[in-house]
C-alpha cells in the first residue's frame, strides 16, 4: 500500500509540476504596460515637436528675413542627420553598458560599447524601462529626440554666418564626440562617470542644455561676429513666429520633462506640475526685470523667459517640489535676462540668438539649484540629506561638462576651419544665406 501511495503521489506531481513551473515563468516574465507605453509614445512625439516646428519657428523669427530659411533648414537637416547617426551608433555609445562596473573608472565610464550598433537585438518584443514595461523601440526613439534637439540648439549661437556644409559635418562629429559620451556618463547607469558621482540630471540640464550652451559659446567665439555687429541693427524680423515657437516649446517640454519619468506615474505628474510653475515664474521674472531695466516689457523678452524657465527646471523636474520650482524659475528668468543682455554686451561676443545666455546659463543655474531643492527638507522628493555635499556633486558635474564640451568643441571647429572653412563669405552674408546657399527666399513679394 505504501509503495502504491508513493507511486500515485509521484504520478500526481509529474502532472502538476510542469503546470506550476509554467505558471512561475509566466509570473516572472516582463509584461508590457500599455499605459506607460502610451505615455512614452506621446512624450516622444512632444519632444520631436519641440525641434520641428517649435525651435525652427522660435529661432526663425529672431533672425533677419534674409536668413529665416537657413535656420529652419538647419533644424530640419539636423533632425534627419542625428536620427540616422543615432540608430547606426549613437544609441549604443550612449546606452550600451558593456564593460561598466559601479565604482570603477574605465573607458566605458565615458563611452558606451558597440553592442547596440545598428540597433542589434532590438525587436518588437524588446522591453525596457524602470520595470521593463514599454518597448525598447519607444525608448530609443524618445532618446533620439533628445539627441536631435541638443545640436539644434547650438544653431542659435552661430546663426547667419556658418556654411551649411560645415554645419552638417560639425554636428555629426560633435554628436559623436560630445553629446553621446556626455549622455552616457550621466544617464547610462552604474559605472557611468557622472552617474557614479551622484549627479542629478532628471531630463537633460547637463546632457542637453549646458552641453549645447557651452558649445554654442565656443562656436560664436571661433566664427567671430556677424558683419556689422554690434553697431548695425539686427532686429528679429518676425516675433510672431518666435512667440509661436516658444509656445510650442512650452507645450512640448511636458514630454521632455514628464516623459523622463519613463512611466505614467506620480513622478511624471509632479514633473509636469513643476515644469509649468517654473516656466511661468521665469517668464514673469524676465518680463519684470526687463521692464524695470529698460522701461518696457517686450514680447521677445517674455518668450526668452519662457525658455529660460524650461531649461532651468529640466535637471530638477523629477526631484524638486512646487515651491522649489517657483524659486528656480524666478532665478532663471532674472539671471538669464542679465546674462543675455548686460553680460553679452560687456564681453562683446556675438551669440546671435542667446543660445549660451539662455541654455548655457539656465542649465548651469538649474543644475546647481537641483542640489538644493531636491532635498526633502526644502520640499523636494529626492534622497538628498546633505545639501552642501549634493551641491558640490552638481558643481563637479557642471564643471566637467563645461570643460569637456568646450575643449572638444574648440578642437572640432579649428580642424574643420583648417580643412574646409567654417564661415560664409562677406558677400554671401550681405545677400543672406537663404539666397546665397539655398537659392530660395523666405518671402517672395
Amino acid at each position: 500500500m505504501t509503495l502504491r501511495k508513493f507511486a500515485g503521489l509521484g504520478a500526481l506531481l509529474s502532472l502538476v509540476m510542469p503546470s506550476l513551473v509554467m505558471a512561475a515563468d509566466e509570473v516572472a516574465a516582463p509584461v508590457l504596460n500599455s499605459g506607460d507605453t502610451a505615455w512614452m509614445l506621446t512624450s516622444t512625439a512632444l519632444v520631436l515637436f519641440m525641434t520641428i516646428p517649435g525651435l525652427a519657428l522660435f529661432y526663425g523669427g529672431m533672425v533677419r528675413s534674409k536668413n529665416i530659411l537657413s535656420v529652419m533648414m538647419q533644424c530640419f537637416a539636423i533632425t534627419g542627420l542625428i536620427s540616422v547617426l543615432w540608430v547606426i551608433y549613437g544609441y549604443s555609445i550612449a546606452f550600451d553598458t558593456t564593460g561598466m562596473e559601479q565604482g570603477v573608472v574605465n573607458f566605458n565610464s565615458f563611452f558606451g560599447g558597440m553592442g547596440k550598433a545598428f540597433l542589434a537585438g532590438v525587436t518588437p518584443s524588446s522591453l525596457t524601462g524602470p520595470a521593463a514595461l514599454f518597448p525598447e523601440a519607444v525608448f530609443i526613439t524618445f532618446q533620439m529626440t533628445f539627441a536631435i534637439i541638443t545640436p539644434a540648439l547650438i544653431v542659435g549661437a552661430f546663426a547667419e554666418r556658418m556654411k551649411f556644409s560645415a554645419m552638417l559635418i560639425f554636428m555629426g562629429i560633435w554628436f559623436t564626440l560630445v553629446y553621446a559620451p556626455i549622455a552616457h556618463m550621466v544617464w547610462s547607469g552604474n559605472g557611468g562617470l557622472m552617474w557614479d558621482w551622484g549627479v542629478l540630471d532628471f531630463a537633460g540640464g547637463t546632457v542637453v542644455h549646458i552641453n549645447a550652451g557651452v558649445a554654442g559659446l565656443i562656436c560664436c567665439l571661433v566664427l567671430g561676429k556677424r558683419k556689422g555687429f554690434p553697431t548695425t541693427p539686427m532686429a528679429p524680423h518676425n516675433l510672431g513666429y518666435t512667440l509661436m515657437g516658444a509656445a510650442m516649446l512650452w507645450v512640448g517640454w511636458f514630454g521632455f520633462n514628464a516623459g523622463s519619468a519613463a512611466a505614467a506615474n506620480g513622478t511624471a505628474g509632479m514633473a509636469m506640475l513643476v515644469t509649468q510653475i517654473a516656466t511661468a515664474a521665469a517668464a514673469l521674472g524676465w518680463m519684470f526685470a526687463e521692464w524695470v531695466t529698460h522701461g518696457k516689457p517686450s514680447a521677445l523678452g517674455i518668450a526668452s523667459g519662457v525658455v529660460a524657465g524650461l531649461v532651468a527646471i529640466t535637471p530638477a523636474a523629477g526631484t524638486v517640489g512646487p515651491m522649489g520650482a517657483l524659486v528656480i524659475g524666478l532665478a532663471a528668468g532674472v539671471v538669464c535676462f542679465f546674462c543675455a543682455t548686460t553680460l553679452k554686451r560687456k564681453l562683446g561676443y556675438d551669440d546671435s540668438l542667446d543660445a549660451f545666455g539662455v541654455h548655457g546659463i539656465g542649465g548651469i543655474l538649474g543644475a546647481i539649484l537641483t542640489g538644493v531643492f531636491a532635498a526633502p527638507a526644502l520640499g523636494g522628493f529626492g534622497t538628498v540629506t546633505d545639501i552642501g555635499a549634493q551641491v558640490w556633486i552638481q558643481l563637479k558635474g557642471v564643471g566637467f561638462t563645461v570643460i569637456y564640451t568646450a575643449i572638444v568643441t574648440f578642437i572640432i571647429l579649428k580642424v574643420l576651419d583648417a580643412v574646409m572653412g567654417l564661415r560664409i563669405t562677406e558677400e554671401e552674408e550681405a545677400v543672406g544665406i537663404d539666397l546665397a546657399l539655398h537659392n530660395e527666399r523666405g518671402y517672395n513679394l
